[in-house]
């Protein structure tokens, strides 16, 4: 079902949210040495790599052209052995599903414990207020499943899992090496500030905030500087910008909540480039 779902999200989300300001995407290219990142139209899968070792967060849309932009990045999808999973939409896992080129098919995947039910069938994702049920997702890969506060290592990657529900039930962040969070579709970074990520979206959107303001105490009480990076909307070590609006949901069909530097449309790609993506750090967000 990946590969329609993808198609069909392509086509109806580029339609309903043309011309909102809502998604601001990197392009494909290099934060800094360790993490680089692909986009897939409106959305960025990211890869971490230290000392040989590169590990995947995230597997975006089921997408023609993922095996060719990594190529743009010099990484090779035969060399990803770990992805991890922040939580199992179409647009984060697309590319582990049946349907998939399966570039990833002997990879570990982790995932949250709460997460891997809506992979069993037991829950079924919902969006627009539980008026739309997205298809369930099937892959063939190991999975390994996480707690909340669960700190592991890939080699000699370190990796702490942070439960942080309300846009799925079980949607995790990973903070690694202490200085790298990934923080999938928990928060969306507006032009001033971040908020609770996109109101239609979410399973439950108040539950979203709290576990914003749970987030927000565990990264100010750390004493290193950590990158937040997003799913959709960049990444920036301003945690004064991360956490500015957490009160706030970001309600996509509100002027107030548009961003003027975000494409018109986030799935015309046409400014993504391999010239780009070789030669130009991608900026953070102030």
């Amino acid at each position: 079902m990946a590969r329609k779902d993808s198609e069909h999200q392509k086509k109806s989300m580029s339609l309903l949210f043309r011309g909102k300001a809502i998604f601001k995407p990197l392009n494909t290219g290099r934060i800094d040495e360790r993490v680089a990142c692909v986009r897939e139209w409106v959305a960025n899968i990211f890869f971490y790599t230290k000392n040989g070792t590169t590990i995947m967060i995230d597997a975006g849309y089921n997408y023609e052209k993922l095996e060719e932009k990594m190529r743009w990045l010099d990484i090779d999808p035969a060399n990803i052995r770990h992805i991890l999973v922040t939580h199992q939409d179409t647009d984060h896992v697309g590319a582990l599903e049946n349907d998939s080129e399966l570039l990833f098919k002997d990879s570990t995947v982790y995932i949250g414990e709460i997460e891997n039910r809506y992979l069993t069938g037991e829950i079924r994702r919902k969006v627009f207020r539980g008026f739309y049920k997205l298809p369930m997702v099937k892959m063939p890969n190991e999975k390994k499943l996480l707690k909340d506060g669960e700190v592991f290592y890939i080699d000699d990657i370190k990796i702490e899992c942070i439960l942080v529900p309300g846009h799925t039930w079980g949607h995790m962040v990973y903070l690694i090496d202490d200085e790298y969070l990934f923080t999938g579709d928990t928060i969306w970074f507006g032009a001033d500030g971040g908020y609770s990520f996109i109101s239609t979206l979410a399973e439950d959107n108040k539950l979203s905030v709290e576990s914003l303001h749970k987030l927000e105490q565990n990264i100010r009480g750390r004493n290193h500087h950590i990158s937040v990076i997003t799913g959709h909307t960049g990444w920036t070590d301003n945690l004064d910008f991360v956490f500015a609006h957490i009160d706030e949901i970001c309600k996509p069909f509100s002027k107030k909540y548009s961003d003027p530097d975000a494409p018109y449309d986030g799935y015309d790609e046409e400014d993504d480039t391999e010239d780009k993506a070789r030669s130009v750090l991608l900026s953070k967000k102030r």
